[in-house]
């Protein structure tokens, strides 16, 4: 393929294509807060860290061998397969046939797993010769709105050229607007924040999806397993890079706008344009483009176009060329390429051609032009496709959609959460050290210095402003200082922020002791403006390996370690509510701190009648444990628990394991 410093111009040809959820990352936004201002600055100064080289440990081959093993576990663990599921049985079905003439297609599905159902429609050559074996093609689909027909019926046309060059072809649907509709924006715009705390992303089920998909085409009679290509655009593209990346079996990828990095995502605010299914969370904080790397040296051909706003063209030319660089150690630069074409986000004549090419390239060891790309659209020119779409329906009516199905609350049961088995007589503080060391891996993780900060201070409306990050500010007052032993620092919640008196939970609890209110990253001075969709802030911390409250957590750990070492008294943290278990939390890393009081606590990171989102949301958290053993983890520091429900006797359990019953004094 011609290469014109690593990229492929090719000539404007439109087709239509969809993309739903879509909101300008560029458009005027208002007059920005300190807020809007300090989130900035530290999404884009994280965003340089990540991203100041790419691999920078890898000169050679042997290098980047040495870390792949590593690198696919971190990988598979961000999208919340690992340990890698079971694969248990697909169950397939084939629910029709349609016989088309020169090619035939069959309606299919099957559970990824149990429940889980995936369908499809699978297009072949009509005329099979016994025992042989055809290169099979798994398309995977973008956000193309298409009913309860399933998104994979927009497709067609590439499941029948395939067919009709050879191919076996599969198209799935996906989750959310496959035949059984799901969700895949749950924090793009459905508040599901409790996705964070799980380590659940849309994502991570495409991936698998995927995965099983190759297992179905594997096990068919007429598919050579060694001749296995992934393609799709947008957010098949994207599912293009997470399946290939998983799945070795994967021998060819063509990912269609598919992948920017994080310099476009969170630097450049892209993130907004994208649904959740285009990111897994970054608890390793990655390099984004070492996602592609896992591909190398299989043959990839990436594809972009030139005024695709949501795949901007400097993001493109930046992973091109570092994954031109890696492929390079291997001696096959050749079989990573680029091509771009002229116009929006779509499918044009050109990367249909150059697509089909280079797959039939590796699969069918044929170079030649394709010169038949448009094959498979609709004879007559137009936009109305070659099969009526309900007749590409897998389950035809909606009686006919499994009783038994899980797809619609997926979310809930895909990421299994942590099972934690109560300490043994004499095993507290192993058992303490041991989920301390987890949380530390999945949650808090590669921290900044807390000792090495600088302080910097100013005010603003009766606040004194301290720096608690590099960028970030959190807000304090005193609100009772009587000079006595100890201080009470009070975390706020963003809706306290106004607060002006002590009230009677915490006046019962602490007496007449000193009190500083507490106002961590966006509480009160430093809250910035929320727009649901697409809540960039938000999401962008995922996209660093954090989340607001995982901030937060820092935020009072940098409070608790300066008010100690300046004041010399006892410090104690209280909270309420969500606050409360941020707190908990900073208790857990901060030693220094002599006591807690948590009122109203929520019993669960995740959904609850009392706390309907869940929260505080800290990344992966319930992938170790849940709020009633972080709580029973403060053994044996004083807890005053005021409220909360039945779960809490596991964290009154674990108090009296540790020896220090009398430490938990607990008021349901």
């Amino acid at each position: 393929m011609s290469r014109n410093h690593g990229v492929f111009w090719c000539a404007l040809i439109g087709t239509g294509f969809f993309l739903t959820g879509f909101v300008d990352a560029r458009e005027p936004k208002s007059k920005a807060t300190l807020g809007d201002r300090m989130m900035q600055s530290y999404l884009a100064a994280e965003t340089e860290k990540i991203e100041a080289e790419f691999l920078p440990m890898v000169r050679s081959r042997a290098d980047f061998e040495s870390m792949r093993g590593r690198l696919k576990r971190e990988y598979m663990d961000m999208l919340g397969l690992w340990p890698v599921p079971s694969k248990t049985p697909l169950h397939a079905v084939t629910t029709s046939r349609l016989d088309q003439g020169d090619y035939q297609v069959e309606n299919i599905h099957f559970q990824s797993i149990p429940g889980l159902y995936v369908t499809g429609n699978l297009y072949r050559p009509a005329r099979l010769n016994p025992g042989e074996k055809h290169p099979a093609v798994l398309y995977v689909c973008g956000h193309s709105t298409r009913g309860r027909n399933g998104n994979k019926t927009a497709f067609q046309d590439h499941g029948i050229w395939f067919a009709q060059h050879g191919y076996v072809c599969l198209i799935i649907d996906t989750l959310q607007m496959g035949e059984i509709a799901a969700i895949h924006h749950g924090t793009y715009r459905e508040q599901r924040w409790w996705w964070h705390s799980r380590g659940y992303t849309s994502a991570g089920v495409e991936c698998w999806n995927g995965v099983r998909a190759l297992d179905y085409l594997a096990a068919r009679p007429d598919v050579d397993v060694q001749r296995m290509a992934v393609t799709g655009i947008s957010g098949g593209g994207a599912a293009t890079f997470w399946i290939a990346a998983a799945d070795d079996r994967v021998r060819v990828a063509v990912p269609v706008s598919g992948m920017a990095d994080l310099q476009s995502y969170v630097t450049d605010r892209v993130v907004d344009g994208h649904c959740d299914c285009m990111f897994l969370y970054n608890t390793y904080r990655w390099h984004w483009s070492t996602i592609a790397a896992l591909l190398c040296p299989r043959p990839m051909l990436f594809m972009n176009s030139n005024n695709d706003a949501i795949f901007p063209m400097d993001a493109n030319e930046r992973v091109i060329n570092r994954l031109e660089r890696l492929y390079a150690f291997y001696g096959a630069g050749d079989r990573v390429d680029s091509v771009v074409s002229i116009g929006g986000h779509a499918y044009r004549r050109d990367i249909r051609a150059s697509a089909f090419r280079f797959i039939n390239t590796y699969l069918q060891n044929d170079s030649s032009e394709v010169r038949d790309s448009e094959s498979g659209l609709a004879p007559d020119g137009s936009e109305n496709p070659r099969i009526a779409l309900d007749r590409l329906r897998v389950f035809p009516g909606d009686n006919d959609i499994p009783a038994d199905q899980i797809n619609t609350r997926v979310d809930e049961l895909f990421v299994p959460r942590a099972d934690v088995t109560l300490p043994g007589r004499g095993e507290f503080e192993s058992w303490k050290r041991n989920l301390l060391k987890k949380l530390k891996q999945y949650t808090f993780r590669d921290w900044p210095n807390i000792a090495g900060l600088e302080r910097v201070r100013s005010s603003q409306k009766g606040w004194m402003l301290e720096s608690t990050e590099h960028h970030i500010w959190a807000a304090s007052k005193a609100i009772r200082d009587r000079g006595t032993d100890k201080l009470w620092i009070w975390v706020l919640n963003p809706e306290e922020a106004d607060v002006a008196e002590i009230p009677e939970w915490a006046e019962s609890a602490i007496g007449d002791e000193d009190v500083l209110l507490f106002a961590p990253r966006g509480v009160g001075p430093t809250a910035w403006e929320r727009r649901n969709p697409p809540n960039t802030v938000e999401r962008s911390l995922a996209l660093i390996g954090r989340t607001v409250d995982t901030g937060r957590v820092l935020d009072v750990c940098v409070a608790v370690a300066r008010r100690a070492g300046e004041s010399g008294k006892q410090i104690g943290l209280m909270g309420r509510a969500e606050a409360g278990i941020v707190a908990a939390y900073a208790s857990l890393l901060m030693p220094k701190v002599h006591s807690i009081v948590v009122s109203d606590p929520p019993s669960t990171h995740l959904p609850s009648p009392r706390f309907s989102e869940g929260g505080p949301h800290l990344l992966n958290v319930t992938r170790v444990l849940d709020i009633p053993e972080a709580l029973g983890m403060l053994a044996p520091r004083k807890l005053i628990l005021l409220g909360g429900d039945s779960a809490f006797q596991r964290t009154h359990k674990i108090y009296q394991l540790s020896g220090f019953a009398d430490s938990l004094d607990w008021s349901p």
